[in-house]
């Protein structure tokens, strides 16, 4: 039997994240309540969760601050709440690593739709048992290449020729897998949004910008010159899977 995701909740009003968590716990989640920062830290100190889900607005530490703090302790999704936060805010929290966001007060079938949006991302399949010779050409048909990387679509892992992994948030992966399934098509950005599963084009437009921005400083041989993700004027971006330029 699987065990339960793990979720924490994180909010400074005790009535908000409790009405959460015992929403999620009735849908059988795993769940712990945290006040802020400082008690989200003593958590994963001891138990990792499979997703946070944080306010943005909270007096003593605000949500971005402690996005970027989390993100640099641990590669685990996040689903920011907010509530008065501008779509800079929300821009800025994707920026950071976030991987999708909802506004409160929020419609909490809506929020575990998204939590388990989130979570069939972020989850590495698990590997069904087969033959060697089978398991080896399956494992090779999920390696895709991109530039000086390999994208492993199985593990949802990016690694490089030694075997190293690079970090990749939930929504870079999801980036990276469209244009895997979609090489040498000019694909806009509603087009990437809409099969990323994406939402709300105006707040995740510059997004995707960006996000694309990070992903070529991992598998470009040069950045600031890309070929293997390249900018198509007017049209959006095309996956060269050789880095050619025609």
């Amino acid at each position: 039997m699987t065990q339960s995701p793990h979720i924490i909740i994180v909010d400074d009003e005790a009535p908000a994240r409790e009405m959460v968590g015992d929403y999620l716990k009735m849908h059988g989640f795993g769940v712990t309540l945290c006040d802020g920062g400082k008690s989200l830290r003593a958590v994963i100190e001891t138990n990792v969760p499979d997703l946070v889900v944080l306010d943005l607005n909270m007096p003593e530490e605000d949500g971005l601050s402690i996005i970027r703090d989390l993100k640099s302790r641990i590669n685990v999704p996040v689903i920011m709440l907010t509530a008065t936060a501008s779509p800079i805010d929300r821009v800025v929290g994707l920026e950071l690593g976030a991987d999708d966001y909802i506004a409160k007060p929020c419609e909490l079938r809506e929020l575990m739709a998204r939590i388990r949006s989130v979570l069939r991302r972020s989850t590495p399949a698990k590997a069904a048992a087969a033959p060697e010779a089978a398991a080896a050409k399956a494992e090779k048909e999920q390696l895709v290449r991109f530039g000086t990387k390999w994208l492993d679509l199985e593990a949802q892992a990016l690694r490089d020729d030694e075997g190293n992994e690079h970090p990749l948030t939930a929504s870079e992966f999801g980036l990276l897998k469209v244009f895997a399934a979609n090489p040498k098509r000019v694909l806009s950005r509603e087009r990437l949004l809409e099969l990323a599963n994406a939402r709300d084009a105006e707040a995740f437009d510059r997004a995707v910008d960006l996000r694309i921005m990070r992903i070529r400083r991992k598998i470009e041989i040069d950045p600031t010159k890309p070929a293997v993700i390249r900018t198509i004027r007017g049209g959006g971006y095309l996956f060269s899977p050789t880095g050619e330029k025609g």
